[in-house]
């Protein structure tokens, strides 16, 4: 409990320090690209090889894995079918918001400080399908809503899933596993290295990325949103957390992970289909606030 609370508490410093430096603009908020990228193509990538490059995988894992895609298809027919009165575009940019978690940015560093290498093993099996989701899924139903009525085709799908280096990551660690191959003690020692630098800077990059300034119009489409991500994610997670027969990591994950924050990735895709760049942001900021605050809430009950 204690070194949950601390973690905690370390980590609003961090996202603090982050924001007040982009208040005082020493850091702008388009300074936060460069640093994204490097947390997605760099350090997260070290984190995943460091941290499940000698990883037994065990049926739980392999569960894991579907349980991401598998709540990921589950929502967004959900949030599709309470959207379906709404006009393509609004439909559009709602229904894109309901798939996909923030994992990569948000719970690992979380997840790294309270569990260490155990939770990263777990919260990594989710995030592979939970990547599937969010580069597949969600971008789906932003492109065939958006007003331009552009529709991606399988191989286009495929080949946007093919430039996620995390998610190339996984696949490739997962091979390296399951064949049984040694990665050199260097590469490892490299990559460890590297990933102590994947905490700090997702939570300095949430902090630049904070933002509290919220329009009134945008509360109905908003809370609508977030209504249907909290309100299915708590309810199938406590389920599954109380009557799911498994480890304990496992249930956390479960728990945990289906109140997770909105994917960073929405914010390119309303850039990209023309939505509302604003109400989108708006309601990612929300999801990081709503999340924190449940997870710090959850995590005293359970751990």
């Amino acid at each position: 409990m204690e070194n949950f609370n601390t973690q905690f508490f370390y980590s609003v410093i961090i996202i603090a320090i982050g924001y007040f430096f982009k208040q005082r603009n020493i850091i702008k908020e388009k300074d936060g690209e460069g640093l994204a990228r490097i947390i997605f193509n760099i350090t997260l990538p070290c984190l995943i090889i460091s941290t499940l490059h000698n990883v037994i995988i065990e049926k739980s894992l392999l569960i894991l894995v579907f349980l991401g895609l598998f709540y990921g298809v589950l929502i967004s027919i959900i949030g599709l079918f309470l959207f379906r009165k709404e006009a393509n575009k609004e439909k559009g940019m709602l229904g894109m918001l309901i798939p996909g978690f923030n994992i990569g940015i948000f719970a690992y560093p979380l997840v790294q400080g309270i569990w260490g290498a155990e939770g990263i093993k777990y919260f990594g099996m989710f995030d592979i399908g939970n990547a599937l989701v969010t580069f597949g899924i969600s971008y789906l139903i932003g492109s065939y809503y958006s007003q331009e009525g552009t529709v991606m085709t399988t191989k286009q799908v495929v080949g946007k899933l093919g430039k996620s280096i995390p998610l190339m990551t996984y696949v490739f660690i997962f091979f390296i596993n399951i064949t049984g191959i040694h990665m050199p003690h260097q590469v490892i020692e490299v990559t460890s290295t590297i990933s102590k630098a994947n905490m700090p800077l997702s939570l300095l990059l949430l902090g630049i990325y904070l933002n509290f300034s919220f329009e009134k119009k945008h509360w109905k489409g908003i809370g609508r949103v977030l209504g249907i991500r909290y309100g299915t994610g708590l309810f199938l997670g406590i389920l599954a957390y109380l009557l799911w027969p498994a480890e304990d990591m496992f249930r956390y994950t479960i728990l945990i992970g289906l109140i997770l924050p909105m994917a960073s990735s929405v914010l390119p895709y309303s850039v990209e289909f023309k939505y509302n760049q604003h109400f989108v942001g708006t309601a990612a900021n929300l999801s990081i606030v709503i999340s924190f605050f449940l997870i710090w809430m959850i995590g005293n009950l359970i751990v």
